[in-house]
């Protein structure tokens, strides 16, 4: 259960068992990457590799498209944070290749193609908000978030006032902040919020910048169900002013 003073977590931390070759990588590779109560917010030595940039992602789910931006950026350093532990477990499937029980060696690795640029935070984003030093990352990305579409739950969306105070605080000037949803309530929640919000700017130049992909998109399970479900997922680049 939160304390007083921590966020209450609304939905699943845990789904079906995880596998056994996932829960020895939660066990044993999960400790390198895991941002603790210990973990020192500095650019030079956060990773272990030296990075030009910083981006967090918020809730990364399955971990597809965290992993495809390390992949494709190895000189930018990604933290990622999720509760749900299914998502933890398959991102390290991912970044290890390792997917079977009898796969697991004594030490375990990256795959030789991956640089050690990313960073797991295994609980709710809000509990390392004031962690985060200032103008401390270069993009903020928020992926298909749950759209929590009853009207009682408005409150739980994460776009909300307070959250963006904080995503304003910790992106540098310029930055990006990236959110993608298949939802029109969300849409329209977060053409609302970022409207009111003094610290975005709105990118969008025609309708089309925010109805495809952006170029450096990197494509998830979760997208490739919305579509095939015939839910169109919409792109908002907003600039931190």
């Amino acid at each position: 259960m939160p304390s007083n003073n921590e966020p209450h977590f609304f939905g699943r931390r845990q789904g079906r068992k995880i596998r056994k070759a996932k829960t020895s990588l939660l066990d044993k590779f999960l400790p390198q990457l895991e941002i603790t109560s210990n973990t020192v917010f500095n650019k030079e030595t956060l990773f272990g590799t030296a990075v030009k940039n910083i981006c967090l992602e918020i809730g990364f789910g399955n971990g597809e498209h965290i992993a495809g931006q390390a992949l494709n950026n190895p000189d930018t350093g990604f933290i990622g944070a999720e509760v749900f532990k299914n998502g933890v477990a398959n991102l390290l499937t991912l970044i290890t290749g390792i997917k079977q029980a009898d796969q697991v060696p004594e030490t375990i690795s990256l795959l030789p193609e991956r640089v050690d640029n990313i960073r797991i935070y295994a609980d709710d984003i809000r509990l390392l908000f004031a962690r985060l030093p200032d103008n401390f990352l270069d993009k903020v990305f928020l992926l298909f978030p749950d759209p929590w579409p009853k009207k009682r739950h408005a409150e739980r969306r994460f776009v909300n006032p307070d959250n963006l105070k904080e995503i304003a605080r910790i992106l540098k000037p310029g930055g990006l902040f990236r959110i993608a949803t298949d939802h029109p309530i969300y849409k329209s929640w977060v053409l609302r919020q970022m409207h009111n919000n003094t610290d975005f700017k709105w990118t969008a130049r025609c309708g089309n910048d925010w109805k495809k992909p952006p170029h450096d998109w990197v494509e998830t399970k979760y997208q490739r169900k919305a579509i095939r479900e015939g839910r169109r997922p919409v792109f908002f680049d907003y600039q931190r002013l």
